[in-house]
């Protein structure tokens, strides 16, 4: 049997056999085992002898366990196997051992996010993965034992969200699924994933959406048609060029008018660092424009929880910019005068006058604006406080300066330019932002 040093590299990269199974011992820990089947599937083992007979333990599958956790997962069991105890006979009794009640799979979800998701990541990626898992799975599995779902759930489950053309959420929810199984199966809660080595149904494309600068002049007007919060939540997007929840879930507390910063603390950004928005003239005077209650959320309609419904606030908003480009182009603002200016028949459609466009584009629509005015990619990849941005490798680890100046004139640049954009549609830009 061929011996191998276990790397993450090697067990990522090792080939299926083309047929049967193959087992790579590790040259670093004795007895522990990787067995590789020809379909790809790849699960840990530790042979032990108990009584003089050699036996097989199967740990559990990659990638849930990775190799430094499979050496200790053997260890324990050959401790257990020195101490006169035979792990395999442990195992053996906890399968035939009645699940309880929180083995269901809304439990299991459950303690996932919790014990998992917000320990380890990020609140905006926690808030995603609680959002991806509640939107379609849940409903449909919650009190269901998460053993008895099968590979033809999770399949059926795809297919209904792909079949309703959500293709990316249907993306979206089967890595979710992928990662709470996988989290099951380490906790010893589910012996194996129904969606192992199962295919995203749609192939993404990178988005490269931008707004020009017609539509961010349009754009500004709709947000001062929408007012707050929405409106003025969107404004700040593209001036500030972070990402959605993170401008939702502003506080007073994080902002400091006279220095005109936002400094967001690690457990709001998606990479768990802190970091510093360096605000600009007019970013600051939408700021002072909106309404205050004490030192708590900037955009809440209830006081304790930041805003939701930015779907229908977005199809608000892209309405409020078709008439605003109506209206630069002398057009009628309803579609029905349009028709007829037209001459389209009213069962028809009309033509499409903007691209479709998401919030988070605003985000790229700023980094692209900043490239324009001639910011260099360190400084913007600085702004938008990504990690693995221009500077990398080893560069990245030696190289910890912050850029804060070079960001501030970044934004204050980005902010002129906007201000630019729509003076045609006002020559105040405090009137639009105090909305």
């Amino acid at each position: 049997m061929p011996r191998k040093k276990l790397t993450e590299l090697f067990v990522e990269r090792v080939k299926p056999p083309t047929k049967g199974r193959v087992e790579y011992f590790d040259a670093a820990f004795g007895g522990l085992a990787l067995r590789v089947s020809k379909l790809g599937h790849k699960s840990w083992s530790v042979y032990y002898r108990m009584h003089g007979r050699l036996r097989r333990l199967t740990l559990g599958a990659y990638p849930a366990i990775k190799p430094p956790q499979a050496r200790v997962e053997a260890q324990r069991a050959l401790d257990r196997a020195r101490a006169g105890t035979d792990p395999g006979d442990e195992k053996r009794a906890l399968r035939k051992r009645p699940r309880p009640e929180a083995d269901t799979f809304g439990a299991v979800a459950e303690d996932y996010l919790a014990r998992h998701m917000a320990k380890n990541n990020a609140k905006s990626t926690y808030a995603e993965a609680k959002r991806d898992l509640e939107k379609d799975a849940l409903p449909r599995w919650r009190d269901r034992p998460i053993a008895s779902i099968s590979r033809r759930d999770a399949l059926d489950l795809i297919d209904r969200i792909t079949a309703r053309g959500a293709e990316i959420q249907a993306n979206r929810t089967l890595a979710r699924l992928r990662a709470l199984f996988n989290w099951a199966i380490e906790k010893d809660r589910l012996n194996e994933s129904p969606v192992a080595r199962m295919k995203p149904p749609a192939k993404e494309r990178p988005r490269d959406r931008a707004l020009t600068d017609d539509e961010i002049g349009w754009f500004w007007q709709a947000c001062g048609e929408l007012g707050w919060p929405f409106g003025s939540l969107a404004k700040l997007l593209l001036l500030t060029a972070q990402r959605r929840d993170e401008v939702a879930s502003m506080e007073w507390i994080e902002i400091d008018i006279g220095k005109a910063t936002w400094t967001m603390p690690r457990e709001k950004t998606k990479n768990n660092r802190a970091h510093e928005v360096q605000l600009s003239v007019p970013a600051l005077e939408i700021l002072k424009g909106l309404p205050r209650l004490g030192q708590g959320l900037l955009f809440s309609t209830t006081g304790e929880t930041s805003v939701s419904g930015f779907s229908r606030a977005k199809q608000r908003l892209d309405a409020a910019m078709i008439r605003a480009r109506r209206r630069s182009l002398g057009l009628p603002e309803s579609d029905e005068a349009l028709r007829k200016v037209l001459r389209i028949p009213s069962g028809k459609p009309l033509p499409e006058e903007i691209p479709s466009w998401t919030l988070h584009d605003l985000r790229r629509t700023a980094a692209t604006g900043m490239a324009r005015l001639n910011i260099p990619p360190h400084v913007v990849d600085k702004v938008l406080n990504h990690v693995s941005g221009t500077i990398r490798g080893v560069a990245a680890v030696y190289n910890r300066f912050e850029y804060l100046d070079e960001r501030r004139a970044a934004l204050e640049a980005w902010g002129r330019y906007v201000s630019t954009l729509i003076q045609p549609t006002s020559t105040n830009i405090v009137a639009f932002a105090a909305s």
